[in-house]
């Protein structure tokens, strides 16, 4: 045994398999000289009854002096009743966040979310988080690598944020099964960014182009007779474009709709006059339970966006969306004077404060009526008896 040197590495031959040359200097520190020619740093200990060799790097990509480094810390590691050997092994095993996706897909989404949470999910993992950071050691994910993901789809505040959930889901369960440490989240103290919620209502004359498109779609055959119930039943309801398209004959009840799950669970949403008359009046296929019928047998209408573009066009209305005729009906709701609590009930909404985005439309009523009151008591005050000079009495 001598002190290793760049020298005496460099001169050491390959044999026909793999041997060790050990430094003088610190024990457990040597290199291995492959027959291939490739030499190797080792840091060499015992534990619990058996030899564990660590490599601390290879030779030309550091040098001896570096690597009589390591090692020395290594040895240290062990000194305090640490297993540097089987650390490494363990993170070698340990699953990427690639792997921790799939997981969070089957065991969590799968089981317990909806249909269109789970593809909102699968559209996160697939587009956004695996491709930056599916090759990570979930270990090894620190908060700047989400902070950096977060911040790339920046001019996307709504999709970074909907991805920095799911994110922050995942290591949650992370450390739920084991593979991170409590409390490690590297979601936690990023912040979201502020997102504007778009809140458009069509006007009355924008209400009466689009029932005018219905019609004529309707009429001539240009749309399924489906697709147009559906739209005048999104209107009529406030339902969300879920509820209606996978609404089944047998949740229609003398009460409303029975639907036996929603975005918020089950829940009964009334049926108006209006709206009876258009399922009174839709064609039904035996075999079929869907009230808005696909082109498949026995399947539901999966597509409305494309309609919709179709009829929006026509109507004059390019950048309405379908949600935006929930929101329609919300705000004529409020605007009409039904209280803020009654609306949220009509909506489904589980939490006051979700309604609470069209409580400024509830003042409509109120400025209208003061407006008018103002215009009285101002046209009384010009009134030209008032204004008209007195007449002096001369005795």
């Amino acid at each position: 045994m001598a002190k290793l040197t760049k020298r005496s590495v460099e001169a050491l031959e390959p044999g026909t398999k793999d041997y060790f040359v050990w430094d003088s200097q610190i024990a457990g520190f040597g290199v291995r000289v492959m027959p291939s020619g490739a030499k190797t740093y080792q840091a060499q200990y015992r534990k619990g009854g058996r030899t564990r060799r660590v490599s601390v790097g290879r030779h030309g990509k550091v040098t001896v002096d570096e690597a009589r480094k390591l090692a020395k810390e290594i040895m240290g590691q062990v000194a305090k009743g640490e297993n540097p050997a089987e650390d490494i092994s363990q993170h070698r095993k340990a699953p990427t966040v690639a792997a921790l996706c799939e997981r969070f897909f089957d065991a969590h989404a799968k089981e317990r979310c909806k249909p269109s949470t789970q593809k909102e999910y699968r559209r996160a993992i697939d587009l956004f988080i695996v491709p930056a950071l599916g090759s990570f050691k979930v270990v090894d994910v620190e908060r700047k690598d989400i902070a950096d993901l977060h911040h790339k789809f920046k001019d996307k505040p709504y999709q970074a944020n909907r991805t920095l959930g799911v994110l922050s889901k995942m290591f949650n369960l992370a450390e739920v099964w084991g593979l991170r440490p409590d409390g490690s989240n590297p979601c936690r103290h990023v912040p979201k960014y502020r997102e504007v919620k778009r809140e458009r209502y069509l006007s009355q004359n924008e209400l009466q182009r689009l029932g005018q498109v219905l019609a004529e779609a309707e009429r001539e055959g240009s749309e399924t007779p489906f697709v147009v119930a559906a739209f005048r039943l999104l209107i009529l309801t406030g339902c969300r474009l879920g509820e209606i398209q996978t609404l089944k004959w047998e949740y229609i009840t003398p009460q409303g709709m029975e639907l036996p799950d929603s975005k918020t669970g089950a829940r009964r949403i009334p049926l108006p006059q209006p709206a009876r008359e258009i399922l009174a009046h839709l064609p039904r296929t035996p075999g079929n339970p869907y009230v808005i019928e696909g082109k498949l047998a026995e399947k539901y209408a999966t597509d409305l966006q494309h309609p919709w573009r179709r009829i929006r066009e026509k109507a004059g209305l390019p950048n309405v969306r379908i949600h935006d005729l929930r929101h329609t009906y919300a705000s004529n709701a409020v605007s009409s004077g039904m209280p803020i609590q009654m609306v949220g009930r009509l909506l489904g909404h589980t939490q006051l404060q979700t309604t609470m985005r069209y409580a400024h439309l509830a003042d409509d009523p109120v400025r209208k009526a003061a407006e008018r009151n103002a215009e009285m008591l101002g046209n009384a005050m010009n009134s030209p008896e008032i204004y008209a000079p007195r007449l002096r009495v001369v005795s």
